[in-house]
């Protein structure tokens, strides 16, 4: 497919096979954080770091590539993409698109990590933050700043132009929370574009609220008040369900504007008094029988959501994208047992709104042909920018738009003209994301970034279970101890 690329790689092949990081789960959980402003300048490279990919004089110059692309998609999926290929080649009939499903995204991860050391890597990738932190270990994305800034005309096939790189109008209509995640790794530089996104919500069984006259939280402070009053109208329940401890823990920090953890300088910063009262106020909610969580319940909490058993839960939080399997099977006529609400996740703060960004993007990787690389660019910018495109995959898959002017399109329109919460419960959820669009953080990438992501997953998890021997805020204290301690001895 392409030559082997720069010597440079080989060299990171102890570096990458020493350990891989750990992919963010694969259905609700991804991680992200604070970053600059789109079209906002880069800040100077450190030493070491990665050069901005130079543009070839005139942009694509009509060469006859082939670009791969891994990523994770299913049949749903893929069938759109198959159908906007041809579009594509429409305009530029010279540069193929091979795509390949490649397992689930720590396959994806592996793989490419393993080609990298070989010049053997696809040219695009599905990739989360702490992937592209692996990869350039060895220095393997492209920069896609001086791409976004060109102002190269391009002649396409149907003898129209385009802007080699994004106009302002096309930057401006990103969601910003999904657009900055490319560039949160530390160097200013812009290293992705968002494609499949979502975040989580709250599934409330809204037939259980109308019935019992519950208010739906938009607090935590709330959240722990209906708590208390579904364990006392249903005292076998669990409440509340959340599928990510990870994402709880981490969107705790970004909520309450407390550190968790940073791309440079020191990185492991969550050992606080903040944090450590949040997580013992979440293990008083396990004790009264409030809570549980994906590992506490073995699976994801959707099940203990839609169970029509005796013990069940009234509310989850997950993933936007995984809607569907917060709605209960239909009855033989049609019908569902209960009618499902959605909501924003509660707060700490209404002045300081914040929700996970999710779900992958998508990376160029090195090339010693810069067609290639000016090629991947042109395909993904298709990808990103279409907002035909963005609408059916949208439909198709239950993430939501990377961009805004899709809701202006009339078949999505229609979409969520129908949203509720039992057929059209996909485009409810995706509603519910749009009007939340401003609130979206994502967590600084670095190499080290995805351990620290499993250790306070892993820590809040024990700190709900664990015996406190008597005490425990010391429990507390020594359990956040030893995760800062794993995390700077696995970096």
């Amino acid at each position: 497919m392409k030559k082997r690329i720069l010597s440079l790689l080989l060299a990171a092949l102890l570096m990458l096979s020493a350990g891989l990081l750990s992919a963010c789960g694969q259905q609700p959980s991804e991680p992200s954080a604070p970053a600059d402003e789109p079209g906002s300048e880069p800040t100077a490279e450190p030493e070491g770091a990665v050069s901005n990919f130079i543009v070839p004089e005139g942009g694509y110059d009509g060469s006859e590539v082939t670009i791969t692309f891994y990523h994770t998609m299913g049949a749903n999926l893929t069938e759109v993409l198959d159908l906007y290929i041809p579009e594509f080649n429409k305009l530029y009939p010279n540069i193929h698109i091979e795509h390949q499903q490649v397992g689930n995204y720590d396959d994806v991860r592996d793989q490419i990590s393993t080609e990298i050391t070989v010049g053997n890597q696809p040219n695009i990738a599905y990739c989360y933050p702490d992937h592209v932190a692996l990869y350039n270990l060895a220095r393997a994305v492209v920069t896609l700043d001086n791409l976004i800034d060109s102002d190269i005309t391009v002649t396409r096939a149907d003898g129209t132009t385009e802007v080699l790189g994004l106009t302002d109008e096309q930057k401006a209509d990103f969601i910003e929370g999904y657009y900055n995640e490319g560039r949160q790794f530390g160097d200013g530089l812009m290293y992705t574009l968002p494609l499949s996104k979502s975040t989580e919500v709250l599934y409330y069984n809204k037939t259980f609220f109308d019935e019992h006259g519950l208010t739906v939280p938009t607090t935590w402070e709330e959240m722990e008040a209906v708590c208390a009053q579904i364990k006392e109208i249903d005292p076998n329940s669990i409440p509340l369900g959340y599928d990510s401890e990870a994402n709880w823990f981490i969107t705790m920090c970004e909520q309450s504007q407390s550190p968790y953890t940073s791309a440079t300088g020191d990185h492991f910063l969550f050992n606080n008094e903040t944090n450590r009262n949040f997580v013992k106020m979440f293990r008083e909610w396990y004790d009264k029988g409030y809570l549980t969580t994906q590992t506490l319940y073995g699976a994801y909490t959707s099940g203990l959501f839609v169970s029509t058993s005796e013990i069940k839960s009234y509310m989850s939080i997950g993933s936007s994208a995984g809607a569907t399997y917060q709605r209960p099977t239909a009855n033989a006529d049609g019908t569902y047992p209960f009618e499902v609400g959605i909501a924003t996740i509660p707060q700490v703060n209404a002045d300081n709104k914040k929700v996970i960004s999710q779900g992958p993007s998508v990376c160029i990787l090195q090339s010693d042909n810069p067609q290639e690389i000016v090629a991947s660019w042109l395909f993904i910018k298709y990808l990103t920018t279409t907002v035909e495109f963005q609408a059916e995959f949208s439909m198709a898959s239950g993430y939501v738009p990377v961009i805004k002017s899709v809701a202006e399109n009339e078949i999505y329109a229609d979409f969520l003209a129908n949203a509720d919460g039992g057929d059209y419960i996909s485009a409810l959820s995706a509603k519910v994301c749009l009007e939340q669009e401003e609130a979206y953080y994502t967590s600084p990438a670095f190499n080290g970034s995805s351990t620290a992501r499993d250790q306070v997953g892993a820590l809040l998890s024990k700190c709900l279970t664990a015996d406190d021997g008597g005490d425990v805020d010391a429990m507390i204290e020594a359990a956040f101890q030893d995760a800062v301690d794993e995390c700077e001895y696995s970096s």
